[in-house]
């Protein structure tokens, strides 16, 4: 059999040249344009969020840990401003743009929002007509419960509080009146704690914002239970006043000795390179004294007259009677001869009568008492408690870096007279007393750093790495689907419409004779019944006579789809598409 090859010719090529876009279109079949529409549909979506993704707002926190009701309030405030805001997990912030922050802020505030969970004076504003006493004296009190827990709020430790006030009636037809107390419930934040001054300082500002009210009747309690207002005035009780209070006061000497130390060789060997660590023996015990003494008797020109008494009996009195008794002797004395403003009577010699009356006088007594002040002394001793008996201070401070010939820094141990003066430094400092055996010991020695461990995450597990995957989650994930859509959806409709659509009345393509859309060569037989297959009767059936010939058609076909078998694929592809 010989073959021939056919080419198409060149008008007919041209006169089969593809339609318009239009036309593309419409030879497509009801299932490839829905696939095509969807696509394009899909394409402007992604578009259309990658715009929207990439003018979105930065957001920032407007208010934290806001409760439900300032929290709707403000909520409703926002909407009536037209400023757009959302929730952050929970609901426990409100979240605005960036750009607006600020602005929503002074213009919530000029609103007082947020007023906050707790209620303070601003009850006292919306007294209503007809309130009671009683309703009124109630709402001074929660006023004055909310801005004391307000105050107390402020701390930087108390994360929570309440107050409540016992405010008794106060009646003057009461001898004694009740005095007001409080009671104070902290909740402070994890890891937090409050000092005994803290304690004092709250229980001092409950105590002068009521009338009337004492310290000793302030309770301050945490959320565990426990009563951190040890004494009744809040303080911290003396160094003697319990056993927590006294180990709380030997760590604060044990510190502040510690912060001596540290403060005073920190700035000569560096802030890392000196630790100290320092011992207090303090005495808490409680004695009291008391001594009296006698001084031993001194001379009488040294001593203290305290009284005297002088009692003297002289013989000068009248002369005793003699005689006989009688009426001669009972006789009473004459008249005084001696005149009272005349001259004085001359007197007598020594040997005369006088001295003879003298002579018959009894003898005289003399008696005298002094009494001296004795010495004596009392003293009182009462030591005092959270005396130090005895300190004892170690400090160990690094080696220091000296930089060699060639620019290496080598740690070198210090010499010994330098030694010597810190350890002089560090006894001045903390006040150091041989007689109480109080001890002082610095060394020398290198430190051992401890390498940091470097726990090797894998690449996928970094934080940079989980980071820049969110950044880039969206682009990567709108370019994906844009991609997926377009291979997927978008192009075959495209390449569908790009095919060739065959004329109208045109001659189904065969074996030999011209193809659609471009050149095709074709083996034509020389037997000129070969050149096609003929279409198949719908109709009429043949006849036995004829169905030799159509036998060898179909053989022939089948021979020249063993033969040529690229240019059956066109025509049954041709035949698919239309």
């Amino acid at each position: 059999m010989s073959t021939a090859v056919a080419e198409l010719p060149a008008a007919q090529s041209a006169s089969l040249a593809a339609p318009a876009w239009q036309g593309r279109l419409a030879s497509l079949d009801r299932r490839q344009r829905l696939r095509l529409a969807i696509g394009a549909a899909l394409l402007v979506a992604l578009a259309v969020a990658a715009i929207v993704m990439g003018r979105q707002a930065d957001w920032r926190v407007l208010y934290a840990n806001l409760g439900d009701k300032d929290g709707g309030a403000i909520v409703a405030q926002l909407a009536q401003m037209n400023v757009p805001y959302k929730y952050t997990e929970g609901g426990g912030a409100v979240m605005v743009p960036a750009d607006k922050v600020h602005d929503v802020r002074l213009r919530l505030a000029s609103l007082g929002l947020p007023k906050g969970s707790v209620a303070g004076f601003e009850l006292m504003e919306n007294n209503r007509f007809g309130m009671t006493q009683f309703q009124e004296k109630l709402s001074f009190q929660r006023g004055l419960e909310g801005e004391l827990t307000r105050s107390i709020q402020g701390l930087a430790s108390v994360q929570s509080a309440r107050v409540h006030l016992a405010l008794p009636n106060q009646n003057g037809f009461f001898r004694e009146q009740q005095k007001p107390s409080a009671s104070v419930l902290l909740t402070l934040h994890p890891g937090r704690t409050l000092e005994r001054s803290q304690i004092a300082g709250i229980v001092h500002l409950v105590a002068s914002s009521v009338p009337e009210l004492a310290p000793s009747a302030v309770s301050v309690v945490d959320d565990s239970g426990k009563l951190l207002s040890q004494t009744g005035d809040g303080a911290t009780g003396g160094a003697g006043a319990g056993e927590g209070q006294q180990l709380q006061y030997v760590q604060q000497i044990e510190q502040q000795y510690m912060r001596r130390i540290l403060d005073i060789l920190e700035p000569v060997v560096g802030r890392q390179n000196v630790k100290a660590q320092v011992t207090a023996d303090v005495d808490f015990s409680q004695s009291e004294a008391t001594m009296e003494e006698h001084r031993p008797n001194q001379a009488a020109e040294a001593g203290a007259v305290r009284s005297q008494q002088t009692v003297e009996t002289t013989g000068a009195g009248a002369t005793p009677p003699a005689g006989v008794p009688g009426a001669t002797s009972n006789q009473p004395p004459g008249a005084s001869s001696a005149p009272v403003n005349g001259p004085a009577a001359a007197l007598a010699p020594a040997g005369s009568a006088a001295a003879g009356a003298a002579a018959q006088r009894p003898p005289g007594k003399r008696e005298s008492t002094i009494n001296y002040e004795v010495d004596k002394t009392v003293k009182t001793v009462r030591s005092a408690t959270g005396q130090i008996r005895r300190l004892s201070a170690a400090v160990v401070v690094n080696y220091q870096g000296v930089a060699d010939a060639a620019g290496k820094v080598v740690p070198t141990a210090l010499s010994a007279q330098q030694v010597e003066q810190m350890t002089a430094l560090v006894r001045e400092s903390i006040g150091f007393n041989k007689e109480r055996g109080d001890s002082v010991n610095l060394m020398n020695t290198p430190f051992l750093v401890d390498a940091p461990v470097q726990v090797e995450l894998p690449l996928w597990k970094r934080p940079e790495t989980l980071e820049l995957a969110r950044s880039f989650a969206w682009p990567v994930g709108l370019v994906l689907i844009g991609a997926i859509v377009l291979l997927g959806m978008v192009r075959p409709g495209l390449k569908a419409m790009a095919a060739a659509k065959p004329l109208p009345g045109s001659i189904t393509p065969a074996l030999g004779g011209p193809a659609t859309g471009s050149q095709l060569n074709a083996m034509v037989a020389d037997t000129p019944e070969r050149p096609a297959l003929g279409a198949p009767e719908a109709v009429a059936v043949p006849s036995p006579q004829e169905q030799v010939p159509e036998q060898m058609r179909l053989e022939g076909a089948r021979q020249m789809a063993r033969q040529n078998p690229v240019a059956v694929a066109n025509i049954v592809k041709t035949w698919v598409h239309g």
